[in-house]
């Protein structure tokens, strides 16, 4: 049971910073990691209501700031089932995380025990892990503060990528249910994910071993762990060459290298030896994401993104639903948000004869979307994503693919297994269809509260008049589309467009960043 006294001088170690204003977005609370004791602490506190308010049930806590910079932190809940934080949790959130003081703290924890009618005397259960950051240490006692105020039953997992703890949660949770969804510790993840490696791959042939960046995170040390598990390529595995995963020295997390370097710059991490036509993949800070890539004999750089895989992974179910005489039975469907390269929706659409569902950004949004097929794929164009099965005939994949949350190392090997049994190297999967050239552009503006979107996020309702302007201009190009959406994190809008050429498609994200920066001003 909670304590006033206790929340309040606990509270008192972790002032609150006066000039600041917080807001629980879709990657969580994410900033300087000096900002951050007083949110982690809070944070800690709301863990302790959402258990309550789910009868004790497992909550999640993992501090990460992914692929940001080494200096910063963030941190985010996982509900019961291994899922991000339900929406309607994200304002109690930001609530408790603007609280000016203590006693305005214990006031706004009080009313949320109240108004969401919890009992204070029910069970509380929190795990938490963090990231291979300096300062993850320092954040991790703020938040064990705070559970022990709360009186709160805990377990630090130390260092673990996110997706795992968002498996180790679901876990837990599902121990001696029908729904048990596996042994929830680390060495569970991985002896889960060998045991459907081994069989998915039968009869399937790997061509050369493929080469990972681990962003010098917490994705190094764990694929090794991974590794461990895995048929060797004398028994007929994949030969997994680890780079960039130095975490001794926390200043490399994410310096050249890791999966938002190469989708941003379009270029392979300098440190990359791999020869023409050679398998290459990314992660990112927290291994939740996943970029492939590959030069080719001209030595052109070719990115095989987060579009890419969902592309090809709805390539193979499609086929194996055909091969088991599922076609028509098995409900397969792809879902992405407007960041979706046209010529990636229009493959699927067009040449896979498959469903496509858009949806806003954000993993809970294309998740959501996902479980209402058979079979969902859902890959966010910067490599989050993952597959939701819900029948017995893909069990081999289903205990593959992470289901909880987009998931680097069991996504790296679907990508294997999926290239294994096709027989392709990068280039084949590269030839599957030609992607429109594009331009993401970052536009810093006043307030980024002022651009409200609407039709999953690709098109803006305010301010006024402005959508109006964008829809002209991209009248004017050939297979033009662009839109503008507002960061969850910074006062910034990030603006998407395509084209039939690389030319127009610079041009035209150039001219909707200048309509935008001026209605931002």
């Amino acid at each position: 049971m909670a304590s006033a006294d206790a929340i309040a001088a606990g509270s008192a170690k972790f002032p609150k910073p006066a000039d600041r204003k917080f807001q629980y977005g879709t990657a969580g609370f994410r900033m300087k990691a000096t900002l951050l004791d007083s949110v982690v602490y809070r944070v800690g506190l709301l863990a302790a209501l959402r258990s309550r308010k789910l009868n004790g049930q497992t909550i999640g806590v993992m501090i990460t700031a992914s692929h940001n910079p080494p200096n910063d932190n963030g941190v985010k809940l996982v509900d019961p089932m291994g899922e991000m934080l339900e929406a309607s949790w994200e304002t109690h959130a930001t609530t408790l995380a603007n609280a000016i003081d203590d006693q305005a703290l214990v006031k706004a924890y009080q009313t949320l025990t109240d108004e969401l009618r919890i009992k204070p005397e029910a069970k509380s259960r929190v795990v938490y892990a963090r990231d291979t950051r300096a300062s993850g240490p320092h954040l991790v006692a703020a938040l064990v503060e705070a559970l022990n105020a709360t009186g709160t039953d805990s377990t630090d997992y130390k260092i673990l990528t996110t997706p795992q703890l968002h498996y180790l949660t679901r876990c837990i949770n599902t121990k001696g249910s029908l729904y048990e969804y596996g042994e929830p510790t680390e060495q569970g993840y991985c002896e889960k994910l060998a045991a459907a490696f081994k069989t998915a791959i039968q009869g399937g042939k790997f061509q050369g071993p493929v080469t990972v960046d681990c962003a010098n995170g917490v994705g190094g040390p764990k694929l090794r762990e991974l590794i461990k598990h895995l048929p060797s390529p004398s028994e007929g595995g994949v030969e997994i060459r680890v780079v960039n995963d130095d975490v001794v020295d926390p200043e490399k997390l994410n310096y050249l290298c890791g999966a938002d370097f190469v989708k941003t710059g379009q270029r392979a991490p300098p440190s990359s030896q791999a020869a023409p036509l050679a398998r290459c993949a990314s992660l990112d800070g927290d291994a939740d994401r996943i970029v492939y890539y590959f030069v080719d004999s001209d030595s052109t750089f070719r990115l095989l993104d987060g579009d890419r895989i969902a592309t090809l992974a709805a390539l193979f179910i499609g086929d194996l639903a055909r091969s088991a005489g599922l076609g028509e039975k098995l409900k397969v469907g792809v879902v992405q948000t407007a960041y979706a390269n046209g010529a990636s929706t229009a493959y699927i659409e067009n040449d896979l004869k498959l469903p496509v569902v858009c949806t806003p950004t954000g993993v809970k949004h294309l998740h959501h979307a996902a479980t209402h097929f058979d079979v969902g794929v859902y890959f966010e164009a910067n490599g989050h994503g993952t597959v939701s099965s819900a029948l017995n005939t893909l069990r081999a994949l289903t205990q593959l693919i992470n289901q909880t949350v987009g998931d680097a190392l069991s996504d790296l090997l679907l990508v294997e297994i999926i290239l294994a049994h096709k027989g392709w190297g990068p280039k084949e999967w590269d030839q599957t269809y030609t992607d429109l050239p594009n331009r993401l552009v970052r536009v810093e503006v006043a307030d980024r509260n002022i651009f409200k979107a609407v039709d999953a996020e690709r098109k803006l309702e305010k301010p006024e008049g402005v959508q109006a302007i964008i829809d002209g201009l991209v009248g004017k190009y050939k297979q033009g589309r662009s839109f503008a959406r507002a960061s969850g994190t910074e006062d910034a809008v990030r603006v998407y467009a395509e084209a039939s050429t690389r030319g127009e498609a610079d041009d035209l994200a150039a001219k909707v960043s200048g309509v935008v920066k001026s209605a931002g001003i």
